[in-house]
């Protein structure tokens, strides 16, 4: 496999163009001759729409590939392992199968196909992409799934930052379910915490409110937030229990570092008991990490030291990025995966 550098978000015409001239020159270099051209399920990505229209016009078979099975596989072959693994794939947006933005996923995954385990509850996005934007709007969507209208009446400082017609336009969007779609993303509830706990409430640049939420954690900090361990299937993640437990903690004069910690440590609890679930259903023991939420080193390493005390092996990337940046490779070796089982049969 050839990666090409980081080219980003392609948000703008000059952006696209670099995409376009790394495949041309790519093709060139390495004297490709593609058959087949993988694709993202988001019906509005311009890569979607570019692999359709090359796949249309060079005569190549478009196939379909959900992105956090990509994530998955992505780290699978970096690491050169096979079968079936118990993904874990958490994220800001990924497009998923029900038309829903995924992001808190954990799936039975091999080269060729997924299985969802599991993911944590959908919640509104207020706004779509102006939220990810304003993560004040995301904390505002979970507080009042974890309490209802009553989370108006809480005295938090979240509030007076909002502004009472900012606050209005949102609640007025979710009670219409206008322009909110649903969200299982993680990256999304990193947002919402630090918008709650006052890190970050509008960010400049992707990934901001979480980074900054990483950054404050204090140190030496092994407590965790209650949630709800999984008893069925699909298991479900409520994150309506770590909410209430950020917001007790803010009114009792928790300082926000040991907030913060804790909550990476439930998070990493979190992913460690829904794969203990999936083990004791599937007998699988491989688990695999990716996602730009796994940028997160607090985050990871205490991932790591969980599933490792629980007798796991966990796959992470090293070399390929865990973020988008390495979801060409895991797309190219489904694919490939796919069309090699076609043609054997």
């Amino acid at each position: 496999a050839f990666l090409s550098q980081h080219i980003g978000d392609m948000e703008n015409y000059e952006t696209f163009a670099s995409y376009q001239a790394s495949i041309e020159h790519f093709q060139k270099l390495f004297r490709v001759n593609p058959r087949a051209v993988a694709y993202d399920l988001h019906p509005d990505y311009l890569a979607t729409r570019y692999a359709l229209e090359l796949a249309e016009a060079q005569g190549l078979r478009p196939v379909p590939v959900q992105h956090h099975h990509a994530h998955v596989v992505s780290c699978m072959a970096e690491n050169g392992v096979g079968g079936e693994v118990i993904g874990v794939a958490l994220d800001g947006t990924g497009y998923g199968t029900d038309g829903h933005i995924w992001g808190g996923e954990f799936l039975l995954a091999d080269y060729r196909r997924f299985r969802r385990l599991g993911h944590l509850k959908y919640v509104p996005l207020p706004g779509g992409d102006t939220a990810i934007k304003r993560p004040y709007r995301v904390a505002v969507s979970h507080l009042l799934s974890a309490f209802g209208e009553e989370a108006l009446d809480l005295p938090l400082e979240l509030w007076a930052q909002i502004g009472d017609t900012e606050l209005a336009l949102v609640r007025r969007m979710m009670a219409a379910k206008v322009n909110c779609p649903l969200t299982s993303s993680c990256g999304r509830l990193f947002d919402a915490v630090s918008a709650l706990v006052g890190v970050r409430g509008v960010v400049n640049y992707e990934g901001q409110a979480a980074i900054e939420l990483e950054m404050l954690a204090a140190e030496g900090v092994d407590e965790v937030y209650d949630w709800s361990r999984p008893s069925s299937y699909p298991i479900i993640i409520d994150p309506a229990p770590v909410l209430r437990g950020v917001v007790s903690d803010l009114r009792r004069g928790v300082d926000r570092a040991v907030i913060s910690a804790k909550f990476h440590n439930t998070i990493a609890d979190i992913i460690v008991g829904v794969s203990q679930a999936a083990r004791e259903r599937t007998g699988i023991k491989r688990v695999a990490l990716s996602g730009g939420v796994f940028q997160n080193m607090y985050l990871l390493g205490r991932t790591l030291d969980g599933l490792e005390r629980e007798g796991f092996e966990a796959l992470i990337h090293h070399r390929v990025p865990t973020n988008d940046g390495g979801i060409a490779l895991g797309q190219a070796v489904i694919v490939n995966a796919r069309l090699s089982r076609r043609k054997e049969r």
